[in-house]
């Protein structure tokens, strides 16, 4: 078991997962409050990870993040060093590539809330914090969860994305994922088979979370 790579991915799962809850609920609050057209295009964009190849999007944040565009030139005068083949690289491209998995439980749980509810809370004199915290938080509770562990589990098992954005460099940018790559091209496959056997239980105990909470609200109801 690679433990250095094994460690960064729990690093880099635990903080894509918590800075996407804090970008994603903003985002589906927006998407969920109307319809138009722009909340579609945000929505469609949003979702473009799902279908797009990560080796396409991988190769769009690598030019994108480096000296050939602004935004590039932009984050290597703020961080003083190119982001690609960094951690911070491998965190923005994770982000962007787990985003649907955290927005879109929370669009459906949003657009599910009884708005007259809310409209009572408002002209009784809420505010947007006190609607959010008194409110919605709690009726989207579980989808919160949702998000937040498929956002996690996604993250763990990224290839692509990784592999063009951060490389492969040990104790950097080498995650769990790209050991197991490793590991079979070295023809080590004991080693190969602990760390998918660690990779495949991981996600089992994130999504068992998910469906025995699921079950208990169900024996509740």
């Amino acid at each position: 078991m690679d433990f250095a790579a094994l460690g960064l991915t729990l690093r880099l799962a635990s903080l894509t997962t918590l800075l996407l809850l804090v970008v994603a609920t903003p985002l589906a609050a927006w998407i969920a409050a109307g319809r138009g057209v722009a909340r579609r295009m945000t929505q469609a964009a949003v979702a473009l990870p799902l279908v797009l190849p990560p080796t396409v999007l991988g190769f769009y944040l690598l030019v994108g993040l480096g000296p050939a565009t602004a935004l590039g030139r932009t984050l290597i005068a703020l961080l003083g060093h190119p982001v690609a083949f960094t951690f911070s690289g491998l965190l923005i491209g994770s982000m962007i590539y787990s985003l649907p998995f955290a927005v879109q439980p929370l669009v459906v749980a949003f657009s599910s809330i009884d708005r007259p509810t809310v409209e009572v809370a408002q002209v009784l004199g809420a505010g947007p914090w006190t609607v959010f915290r008194r409110i919605t938080f709690p009726l989207s509770r579980a989808s919160f969860l949702t998000a937040a562990v498929l956002s996690f589990t996604h993250t763990v098992g990224e290839f692509g994305v990784v592999l063009m954005v951060g490389g492969d460099i040990p104790g950097v940018t080498r995650t769990l994922s790209i050991a197991i790559f490793d590991q079979v091209q070295e023809l080590r496959y004991t080693d190969a088979n602990l760390t998918a056997a660690a990779l495949a239980g991981l996600s089992f105990l994130a999504l068992l979370v998910v469906y025995g909470r699921g079950s208990r609200r169900a024996e509740l109801a």
